[in-house]
């Protein structure tokens, strides 16, 4: 198992994914203006979701499960 997956679908992985996600979206929010903070904000909610549902959008890229649960498993 790749180490960068294995961190990712950890515990503490899932809560930088979710710190990181939610620091983007604020930022992206209130600290820029226009198209660049919404979009900024927009990419926030992507590790901010994985984080919170449990999946890592990276793992299928090195032959994992989607699924967090399944990448401790093992499976």
């Amino acid at each position: 198992m790749n180490p960068f997956i294995a961190f990712m679908a950890s515990s503490t992985g899932r809560i930088v994914r979710i710190v990181v996600g939610l620091a983007l979206v604020v930022w992206g929010w209130f600290g820029l203006s226009g198209a660049t903070g919404t979009i900024v904000a927009l990419i926030g909610l992507v590790p901010l979701v994985a984080g919170i549902f449990d999946f890592c959008v990276f793992a299928p890229l090195f032959g994992a499960p989607l699924s967090g649960t399944k990448i401790r498993a093992g499976k």
